[in-house]
């Protein structure tokens, strides 16, 4: 432990918009003097990196697991929504992750999770109403309501969404948007409503009307959706407006870098470094009110050492005075932790899966790369013994969601996009009440990677004729207790035999783990049927 040091180089203070040359004395942890004078290092020393907004479940580890790889990175505080495990566990699955969260230097600045479940249409395994928002919106570790996505509920004045946005401003916390799309009037009655962000901006022109009526603009580049070069032009026109984010950032992708990446690209594109640091550092520790350094005299001594501005190589990072990471080795404590878990999944056999049908004609599930939404599709299968069929060649495979918290029917679908010529793919991530999900090309392969799940009690799995690959996930079966390094090998692994499967797609695992998620459009799969988001109903499979 470090607690009192100086360090030289060139100095980021977004606090004060300037960038100068000098020394950072920190003494027992606090940053207690900021010298301007000429030095030999060309070394850049700026605040800890601040990852706005992120689902650590997303990572596929425990928070305690996240920290020590974030901040080989020079992250050193994150804006989390816990609600994959609130899903799952519901307000328990939240003091988890607090607890867990707790063991670290880290800074966990957690949200209490708005929609739990995310639509009234699936199943999940928890509900947090208005009374739970209540308590959780009560501890010190929550800081905000995090995304409401149940936007429709905002708009035509749900009972229950006006008391958690109520609860929320009666103490003065910040309440976080998921509006994809949202425009004109129903955007104003949204943001009039009190919801100040968003982070689900696919195209400028959208970013742009959101921030002009007074919204924030969260800069997503996540596994699956990346919109930070659409976005990235808001930071030149509203540089106070503007914060950077990860949202969902697999494990794989954690152990190349995390948000000092979207610094590198940002500088490469010619955006000013300090607009682009104040993005990850004083605007978000601004709205979200965090308690956390910004190389002020007085502040928590939280701040990293980088390399240059060219390759943005972090190699030191330091929360209130503690070297937690350096050259690419983390100091951050892990420790064993309990493994909570809600799983009782009914057996499947092939005859499950079968869609019966005179004709073949059918609503399908357009999948899209590195996007959250899908196109609906309709498209003629053939048909063999009054059985509809999955067709490889034209890309229309099986897809099946079957409800891991009491014994149900599995719903099945079909979907284009995953190029699949062999085999099935399945997860218990799967956004947002995590239930199994699988794709495949075959009825026989795809109750396999099921049935491994099931007896896993989590996880990820790719079956690819007798060979099985597993990634499990003990903790509420969607994250491991293992390191990032770990975790993340063992997907490369799927994600490879999924890629020689025959997908096309950049990120398998990731895109099937959004196929559930019914407050995106247009089309998707949950454990109730097939969904259209545009009327937000239910809707037939067969045409």
């Amino acid at each position: 432990m470090i607690r009192s040091f100086t360090l030289e180089g060139i100095i980021v203070l977004p606090a004060e918009n300037r960038i100068i040359q000098g020394a950072v004395v920190v003494n027992n942890g606090i940053v207690e003097q900021v010298i301007e004078k000429e030095v030999s290092s060309r070394k850049y020393i700026m605040p800890g990196l601040i990852d706005a907004h992120v689902h650590i479940e997303s990572s596929m580890v425990v928070p305690s697991m996240f920290a020590a790889a974030a901040t080989l990175h020079g992250t050193t505080a994150s804006v989390s929504d816990p609600h994959e495990i609130a899903n799952v566990l519901g307000i328990k699955g939240v003091e988890f992750m607090i607890q867990d969260g707790n063991t670290t230097p880290f800074r966990f600045f957690f949200g209490a999770p708005s929609c739990v479940p995310a639509t009234p249409i699936e199943t999940s395994g928890a509900v947090i109403d208005d009374v739970g928002i209540k308590l959780l919106l009560q501890k010190s570790e929550i800081v905000y309501l995090a995304e409401m996505m149940n936007f429709p509920g905002v708009i035509h004045d749900d009972p229950q969404v006006k008391a958690k946005l109520q609860h929320a401003m009666d103490l003065g916390k910040p309440v976080d948007g998921h509006a994809p799309g949202l425009r004109g009037e129903s955007l104003q009655k949204y943001i009039g409503a009190g919801i100040t962000t968003d982070h689900e901006c696919f195209s400028l022109d959208e970013a742009r009307e959101k921030v002009e009526k007074g919204m924030k603009i969260l800069i997503r580049e996540g596994s699956a959706a990346k919109n930070f070069s659409e976005l990235i032009p808001l930071l030149k026109e509203f540089p106070d407006r503007v914060m950077l984010c990860s949202d969902d950032m697999h494990p794989d992708d954690l152990t190349k870098g995390h948000i000092n990446l979207l610094l590198k690209r940002g500088v490469a594109m010619g955006y000013p470094l300090l607009d682009l640091v104040k993005a990850c550092t004083l605007n978000p520790a601004n709205h979200y009110k965090l308690p956390v350094g910004l190389l002020r005299q007085g502040d928590p001594a939280d701040l990293i050492v980088v390399s240059d501005t060219e390759n943005f190589t972090v190699e030191e990072t330091y929360i209130h005075g503690e070297r937690v990471a350096a050259h690419g080795k983390s100091f951050v404590k892990t420790h064993p932790v309990t493994r909570p878990n809600r799983f009782y999944a009914a057996h499947v056999t092939p005859d499950d899966l079968e869609v019966c049908s005179e004709h073949g004609t059918v609503r399908v599930i357009g999948a899209i790369d590195q996007q959250l939404v899908t196109k609906s599709l309709t498209m003629d299968l053939p048909v063999q013994n009054g059985v509809v069929m999955p067709d490889i060649e034209q890309d229309a495979l099986k897809i099946v969601v079957l409800n891991r918290y009491f014994q149900a029917k599995p719903a099945v679908g079909f979907i284009h996009g995953f190029g699949l010529k062999e085999g099935a793919i399945a997860s218990t991530v799967a956004h947002d009440s995590h239930n199994i999900i699988a794709v495949g090309t075959d009825d026989k392969s795809i109750c396999k990677a099921i049935l491994t799940l099931i007896q896993s009690k989590g996880g990820l799995a790719a079956i690819r004729g007798e060979k099985t690959h597993l990634l499990p996930l003990p903790v509420a079966g969607i994250m491991s207790d293992l390191p990032v390094e770990t975790v993340g090998n063992l997907y490369k692994t799927l994600d490879q035999q999924a890629k020689e499967m025959g997908s096309t797609l950049t990120a398998p695992f990731m895109t099937l783990s959004f196929m559930a998620l019914l407050v995106i459009p247009e089309l998707k799969m949950g454990d109730k049927g097939l969904f259209d988001v545009n009327t937000f109903k239910m809707t037939n499979l067969v045409k």
